[in-house]
């Protein structure tokens, strides 16, 4: 499926923190591609805010060396004409008239404020959106995660927020949500009959969710060694995975529907606190070792802080109180320096009850559905077939494997291709409810209070290893192991 080529109302999508990584590497490459399939109407705006001495001239130069690779220079040339840049500081005032003047030369656009900011900016920069009277009309604003650091400070930032904008006018953004593949798990789930009727505890044996990456902190390190994996993964990406793969269906797939259904799985998740962290959670962090071939710093070395005691790498089992999954682990692992990069939620059905194959034909294997996020998104179902050919019956486990790029002929957009526009759309369905950021810090929180009443270290694992063995015994003292291979 590829993404429609239907026009949106004319916009005007202001990013705060406009030269940073995220723009620069995410949010403008999307917008280009975008634009390049026809959907962004030629009256449209892009604004970068940030506090460089920059003009327009010099923030256009800076995005064609981002973007040139991406198509011909006389489409981007049309492209950053489009394109245009405001210096200004979120905590001063110098600035913010001419940019309310230039936002107000266009009073029917709507208007997107996407704050892709530290969180402690979040604040500051919608007080001044409010003060200007930018929030009103067609006005919305995007918040990056994470939002906070724990339910306290989420809910200060949220409070804040919504002293300016209206909750159906905030848009709480996590990117996994808009990957082909996870959009494909409800269609997988709810239009085909083969799947729903086996979705439950009575037929499935556990769910892994992976999310690996090789890459070190680079220069998040600062950010990085205030959040750690915890809060920058497993808080918001790895539970709405979670959520999506877990929720009852909803009456429609209008926003409420789809939110409500993951907000009742995010209330039913046990509790993991400092009566039973130490053995349903690892927490690790990399050392020295070999990522992609090359021998790599360890996270203290690369942070410049050999007492850090932030995790890089963290593995849990959750489980869901509720009906349908009761006594189904989900297995949840994610870190740095991993050996590849790789997103992927793994479904695991339940062994067929007696085999009524002779020894020497084989090992009968669980069935499991595998869905690749990243980085070649797709489909595999994994089944039990007889070997072609005489000399008897011999068991092969084999996949179905679907992959959507060659399936369509397609290279899949990136999430934030479809993200950007469903804000300018107005539709929230892929996009965090305030409620439900709640009912996740809820149940991190006490993850993290345990860990640090504890006072253990995270335990070190090598570069380029799937984290410390304690992740490992994890999930093998259940008698299972994590999918890190072909099958």
């Amino acid at each position: 499926m590829t993404a429609s080529s239907q026009l949106v109302e004319p916009f005007d999508l202001v990013i705060f923190g406009g030269t940073g990584d995220l723009a620069v590497r995410k949010l403008l490459p999307a917008l280009f591609h975008r634009f390049l399939d026809g959907q962004i109407p030629a009256s449209s705006r892009i604004i970068g805010i940030a506090r460089e001495a920059l003009d327009d001239a010099g923030y256009r130069a800076l995005l064609r060396e981002a973007l040139v690779s991406i198509c011909d220079a006389a489409k981007l040339d049309v492209f950053l004409q489009q394109v245009f840049y405001r210096p200004l500081d979120a905590r001063k005032d110098d600035g913010w008239d001419d940019f309310a003047g230039f936002i107000g030369a266009q009073p029917d656009h709507i208007r997107v404020f996407y704050l892709s900011t530290s969180p402690e900016l979040f604040v500051d920069i919608c007080a001044r959106l409010g003060h200007y009277g930018l929030n009103q009309g067609k006005s919305r604003v995007v918040l990056e995660k994470p939002i906070g650091r724990d339910l306290d400070s989420a809910n200060q930032i949220n409070d804040a927020v919504g002293k300016v904008f209206s909750e159906s006018q905030t848009f709480r953004i996590d990117h996994y949500l808009g990957k082909e593949t996870v959009q494909n798990l409800l269609v997988l789930r709810f239009g085909n009959a083969l799947f729903e009727p086996l979705w439950n505890a009575g037929h499935i044996d556990h769910v892994q969710i992976t999310v690996g990456e090789t890459l070190g902190v680079g220069h998040r390190g600062a950010y990085y060694d205030r959040a750690g994996a915890l809060r920058d993964m497993v808080q918001n990406h790895m539970l709405q995975l979670l959520c999506m793969v877990a929720m009852e269906p909803p009456s429609s797939l209008a926003p409420d529907a789809v939110r409500d259904e993951k907000l009742k799985v995010l209330h039913s998740l046990k509790p993991i606190d400092d009566s039973n962290a130490s053995q349903l959670t690892v927490r690790g962090q990399y050392r020295v070792g070999v990522a992609e071939g090359a021998s790599v710093p360890g996270y203290p070395d690369e942070l410049g802080n050999t007492k850090s005691n932030t995790e890089t790498f963290v593995a849990l089992k959750a489980e869901i109180a509720n009906w349908r999954w009761a006594g189904v682990p989900f297995y949840l692992r994610t870190g740095k320096r991993l050996p590849s990069r790789v997103s992927e939620i793994v479904v695991t059905f339940k062994p067929v009850p007696h085999s009524i194959f002779h020894a020497d034909a084989g090992t009968l294997k669980q069935n499991r559905l595998v869905l690749r996020l990243q980085p070649d998104e797709g489909v595999k179902l994994w089944l039990t077939i007889k070997h072609p050919g005489p000399g008897g019956l011999r068991l092969r486990h084999v996949p179905l494997d679907m992959s959507f790029a060659e399936a369509f002929g397609v290279q899949q957009p990136d999430a934030y291709e479809r993200l950007l526009l469903d804000v300018v759309r107005g539709n929230p369905t892929l996009f965090m409810r305030r409620d439900e950021v709640e009912a996740a810090w809820r149940w991190a929180g006490p993850i993290l209070a345990a860990w640090t009443a504890g006072g253990e270290a995270p335990r070190p694992y090598a570069a380029g290893s799937w984290g410390p063995s304690a992740a490992v015994a994890l999930i093998e003292r259940d008698g299972r192991t994590w999918n890190e291979d072909s099958e």
